[in-house]
């Protein structure tokens, strides 16, 4: 019978080689010496794809050494090599039991640290959060709607505010408070066009406090965003800073009863988080 340590290092290693999502996180750092290759000298083929198999194994292992040392784990990357070597030269100093169990609670542990980091990142990132909508309040024409949503109207528009059947077309910025931007739509060079009522609420309720031709800066407290969960690039608790340039309102056929697809992939700010 196999170990586990056996058939984990071997599902690894397949992982790379079919470009798993583990063969993106062991690519070579941009500053790598490029005579590192040219220096090293294989036999052949099957020599060389080993040495690569390898190298890309360390990283990745180099780099779950360093997520779980976040979560306050150091494992020993000593006693790492080692039981890859014992293991390769079946020597292994535990039996397959005991390194399944030892896995097992190793697992456990990580994902309690990983929890105990998750809650503690996200009460920081709403006292943090709360600061920062107390300090925006106090900015000049910032008004606070009844859902705790705070805007600011830099440009009312013309025409008709936006209804929720209605598709707008908006060009945006969306930052952390931090000022970190996790999108931009100006960067992309491509609006985004969206049914009203498909996005995140913060969205469907500040944009119809302006018209066509309009822009506006919501500042979104987390339960009219992405709340206590998060998506990527925007972590759980955040309160989120956006700057909307309505650019075109289509209003929804009378017999359309459907709405349309939000968004698509590039709505990472404002798309429903599902």
């Amino acid at each position: 019978m196999k170990s586990l340590f056996k058939v984990t290092l071997l599902a690894t290693t397949m992982a790379v080689a079919l470009n798993a999502p583990l063969a993106s996180a062991a690519a070579p750092a941009k500053d790598a010496p490029a005579a590192a290759s040219a220096n090293a000298v294989f036999k052949n083929d099957d020599q060389k794809s080993a040495y690569a198999l390898g190298a890309s194994l360390g990283r990745y292992m180099e780099n779950s050494l360093k997520e779980q040392e976040k979560l306050g784990i150091k494992l020993d990357k000593a006693q790492l090599i080692a039981g890859v070597q014992d293991a390769f030269a079946d020597k292994s100093k535990l039996s397959d039991q005991e390194i399944e169990q030892t896995l097992q609670a190793f697992e456990t542990r990580v994902k309690t640290a990983a929890q105990e980091k998750m809650e503690k990142d996200a009460k920081e990132n709403a006292d943090k959060g709360k600061a920062f909508r107390d300090t925006f309040a106090k900015e000049k024409d910032v008004k606070t709607s009844s859902t705790g949503l705070m805007y600011k109207v830099e440009k009312a528009g013309s025409g008709d505010a936006p209804k929720d059947s209605d598709t707008v077309v908006v060009n945006y910025k969306g930052t952390l408070i931090d000022g970190k931007e996790f999108d931009n739509s100006y960067t992309r060079g491509e609006p985004l066009s969206f049914r009203l009522d498909g996005v995140i609420p913060g969205w469907t309720e500040g944009l119809k406090y302006i018209k066509k031709g309009g822009k506006i800066k919501l500042v979104i407290p987390p339960e009219l965003a992405y709340g206590k969960t998060g998506v990527p690039g925007i972590p759980a608790n955040s309160t989120l800073v956006f700057d909307v340039e309505l650019l075109d309102i289509k209003p929804a056929p009378k017999a359309d009863a459907k709405p349309e697809a939000a968004a698509g992939d590039n709505a990472a700010a404002g798309a429903k988080a599902k």
